[in-house]
């Protein structure tokens, strides 16, 4: 295994009258060796370009991409001791299994024996060595990704490329691949960098994440800390199911205090008064524009929530109750927003029914609605 280092990497591509489009935009990362990095952004946000890059398949238009210690920008694919997973499996449907696993090494002239060793070790961490000689039509298609994933493990390369691999599968199958990965890369202990547009699947798979937008790298971090600590409001909106909530308004003086308000003069708009940190991060825009974020899952029906919450109350109403099971998601309209709440699935909430909720203020972040930063 080795780590992965791009720098300053860049990706144009041509268009009419000499111009180009810039995909990717000078961006620096630094995957460790033995990670599990997942680059994840919306379509177009060049996470599938840069994979490809990492791989040889597109050319580079600046920077440097570095494996180990080989700067790699001129090597051929073949000899880039990588592996790579694709959406679409890219199995032969004429082979079985077995000798689709084992053409990439026959091609290398490994001997039989060896192959045949690291074909079977294969099969068996994936469960498939009743398969192997049967041909790709005849599986599922989470049995074909098991036989792609397979193709790349039988290389023991450097480092696994893994391309949107599950977006062709059913949600349940998604599930149990995504867990299947994640217990690979746990037992090869290899470096592993996944693309995936499904931020469900960068936070529970990746050691650490790249969320991506418009060919920039906006934050890199762990799981938990995009989650609890986001740079921007990308990032805020992005990551987490249902995703945060953006709550565009103003910052106002009130009796000595400062408080955040939708609109002035609505009796169903959002308002709160800020606590002593809040009051802290938005002295600064008083009478300005701010955007108060909160995510659905701290905004808590005071009825049910045992624990006392350093917040305050807020008016809604109720326009959509989806029950989800052990919990229920409310989707609100306070005066000119909509905003999204999670509570308990045993309680009922009827449509245009007007709720009071806590907002829990420890969980609140604040965001300049120019530059789209958080406020520190």
């Amino acid at each position: 295994m080795s780590s992965v280092t791009l720098n300053n990497l860049v990706k144009d591509y041509p268009e009419k009258g000499g111009k180009y489009f810039r995909a990717v935009k000078n961006i620096n990362l630094e995957i460790n060796e033995g990670e599990f990095m997942v680059l994840v952004g919306p379509s177009g946000c060049g996470k599938s370009t840069t994979l490809r890059m990492i791989a040889g398949l597109e050319d580079i238009s600046g920077g440097t991409i570095q494996i180990g210690d080989t700067i790699v920008n001129n090597i051929q694919p073949k000899n880039r001791d990588i592996a790579m997973v694709f959406q679409n499996y890219a199995l032969y449907p004429h082979m079985t299994l077995y000798d689709n696993m084992a053409f990439g090494l026959k091609l290398a002239k490994i001997p039989r024996d060896e192959i045949n060793k690291r074909v079977l070790d294969a099969a068996k961490i994936l469960g498939i060595e009743e398969m192997l000689l049967r041909k790709p039509k005849a599986l599922s298609g989470g049995q074909r990704q098991r036989v792609a994933v397979g193709r790349a493990i039988v290389r023991q390369p450097a480092v696994f490329l893994f391309d949107e691999p599950l977006s062709n599968l059913d949600a349940k199958m998604r599930v149990s691949m995504r867990t299947e990965i994640s217990k690979l890369h746990s037992r090869l202990k290899a470096t592993m960098i996944y693309v995936t547009h499904d931020q469900v699947e960068a936070m529970t798979m990746g050691d650490r994440i790249c969320v991506m937008k418009d060919g920039n790298i906006l934050q890199v971090d762990g799981p938990m800390e995009l989650y609890n600590q986001p740079n921007n409001m990308f990032v805020a909106g992005f990551i987490g199911s249902p995703p945060m909530n953006l709550i565009h308004g103003k910052v106002v003086a009130q009796d000595g205090s400062l408080w955040f308000a939708e609109s002035e003069g609505d009796a169903d708009s959002f308002r709160v008064k800020l606590d002593s940190r809040l009051s802290k991060l938005a002295q600064k825009y008083e009478n300005k524009e701010i955007v108060f974020g909160v995510r659905p899952e701290d905004m808590h029906d005071p009825a049910t929530k045992v624990e006392e919450v350093n917040g305050e109350m807020i008016s809604a109403v109720v326009e959509v109750s989806e029950p989800m099971g052990s919990e229920t998601y409310l989707y609100l309209r306070t005066g000119h927003n909509s905003v999204i709440a999670r509570v308990n699935s045993g309680d009922r909430y009827p449509m245009m029914e007007k709720v009071s909720l806590m907002v829990n203020f420890d969980k609140v972040h604040l965001f300049d609605p120019t530059t789209e930063d958080v406020i520190r």
